[in-house]
């Protein structure tokens, strides 16, 4: 089932990263439609996408928790768990990028939960540079999960 993934690649991703908290991260898992809608709303791309990131917490750079404790606004007031935000994934893109990559969709969703957790802690890919160290991120979350190719 590709559904197995998500919570073990969060705990990676959120291990690897030194993640001192507990953390409240919600993962919603959809369909092209859908995910055209949101991407149409919130980033006025009016096509499907495979995962968008939604960050509750702004770093001064990536995975500096350091200043977030002084943030209340990013906990949870009952359980005090950190709100890293919100991921959504199509399950259309998993099956057809699977095909395409030659893997299966259990590693495929776990990349996209990987690749979208290092958009919660700060990360982007916007330049060069910061391409490279995302890819670089995401395989050693990946190998942590034993999610190889």
């Amino acid at each position: 089932m590709i559904m197995k993934p998500r919570r073990k690649t969060v705990v990676d991703a959120m291990d690897y990263e030194k993640c001192p908290y507990e953390a409240e991260v919600n993962v919603l898992l959809t369909d092209n439609e859908a995910i055209q809608e949101i991407n149409r709303e919130y980033r006025q791309i009016d096509r499907p996408t495979d995962v968008l990131s939604f960050p509750m917490v702004e770093y001064k750079s990536p995975s500096d928790f350091d200043p977030v404790e002084d943030m209340d606004d990013c906990f949870h007031p009952e359980t005090g768990e950190l709100l890293l935000g919100d991921i959504v994934i199509s399950v259309d893109k998993v099956m057809e990028q699977a095909e395409k990559y030659g893997h299966s969709q259990t590693r495929e969703l776990a990349f996209l939960v990987a690749h979208s957790m290092l958009h919660l802690f700060g990360y982007d890919h916007m330049e060069d540079e910061e391409r490279l160290v995302m890819e670089e991120k995401q395989e050693e979350i990946l190998k942590i999960g034993g999610y190889c190719r």
